[in-house]
């Protein structure tokens, strides 16, 4: 049986396709996955642009943001049935073995294969997923918002876990991407003040976030308000733009003392000096996906209400469409894009 799947073939710019592929055969260990909808990240429009920096297995079915009916268990498999409602975590592959993997951050250790690059993804009706990074989704909880749950659990991981937030901070988030906007929407319940930086082409998702998620949009320069308070600069920086360049722009408006807290990817070189870093004695934290206890905890804010992914997410596409969700997410007109296999 083969079913349509969105492809990244070659590492040229522009080499994603429709393609036919075959229905995954699981091993013991694992639950075939019907997929219900399937998140567009930022890392697969690089991938398809060609402006990524990480290294991928060609051809491979794109994908990593998913949920799903299991329709298949493997023969060890404990604990789950066909027809459980389930998300899945990126970490596809990993060496249990390995010290990270042994005290739980499975998420760092250095031979981690993902979905979408290291292994086939969840842009098609079926992926094979390994069983032990699998959550329960609620009823009340629809798939069009659990496949979010990922983007979720990077705004998590970079907001609460990797960062010091204390309620009556000023924090600046710079970067008003998916990722941006849901640290903006995790700083809030977590009590700070936050202002969402962005450009000129950004204002419709600045909007959005201060619409939904009670953050202020600044277009340009952050330096005003992050001083507004006492001159100092704000308490913390969560840097989700994928540039090297903002990281000097996080310096320059931290106050003494504080916090960086950066999860945006750029491959760009610094080109400038770090004193400032060492003079104010701020801590800089790199924040990098998540493990186990933080998806059952985005989780439990997405089924509570406490967290709504529905306002960023701009349309629901079937997969032959990737093409338009692709686009649309690309120019900035949707802060989200959801594909529904065929």
């Amino acid at each position: 049986m083969k079913s349509a799947a969105v492809v990244n073939f070659a590492p040229e710019k522009g080499s994603v396709e429709i393609r036919e592929v075959e229905k995954p055969v699981i091993g013991a260990d694992d639950v075939l996955l019907e997929v219900a909808n399937v998140g567009v990240c930022g890392s697969d429009l690089h991938q398809w642009t060609a402006d990524h920096s990480w290294p991928v297995n060609y051809p491979v079915v794109l994908g990593h943001e998913f949920g799903g009916h299991i329709v298949e268990t493997g023969s060890g498999v404990e604990g789950w049935k066909e027809g459980d409602r389930v998300v899945s975590e990126t970490a596809a592959i990993i060496d249990q073995r390995n010290p990270m993997s042994r005290r739980g951050l499975y998420n760092l250790d250095p031979t981690r294969k993902g979905f979408g690059y290291g292994v086939d993804g969840a842009m098609t009706k079926y992926v094979r997923v390994p069983s032990r990074i699998l959550h329960s989704v609620p009823d009340s909880l629809a798939f069009e918002h659990a496949c979010l749950t990922e983007p979720c659990c990077v705004a998590y991981n970079a907001v609460v876990r990797n960062a010091r937030i204390e309620p009556g901070d000023r924090v600046v988030v710079l970067g008003p991407g998916t990722i941006g906007i849901l640290c903006a929407a995790m700083a809030r319940l977590c009590g700070a003040e936050v202002a969402l930086v962005g450009l000129e082409s950004d204002r419709h998702r600045l909007a959005i976030a201060s619409e939904h998620y009670g953050s202020e949009g600044i277009v340009g320069d952050p330096m005003d308000w992050a001083r507004r308070r006492d001159g100092l600069g704000c308490d913390g920086v969560i840097d989700a733009a994928g540039a090297s360049a903002t990281l000097k722009i996080a310096i320059d408006i931290v106050r003494p003392a504080g916090w960086i807290s950066k999860v945006g990817w750029g491959p760009q070189s610094l080109g400038f000096n770090l004193d400032p870093l060492v003079q104010k004695n701020v801590t800089l934290q790199g924040s990098f996906s998540h493990n186990w206890p933080i998806w059952e905890r985005v989780l439990a804010l997405l089924a509570s209400g406490q967290l709504d992914v529905k306002p960023i997410i701009g349309g629901v596409w079937p997969i032959d469409k990737w093409h338009d969700a692709f686009e649309k997410m690309h120019k900035g007109e949707v802060v989200k894009s959801v594909l529904k296999p065929i």
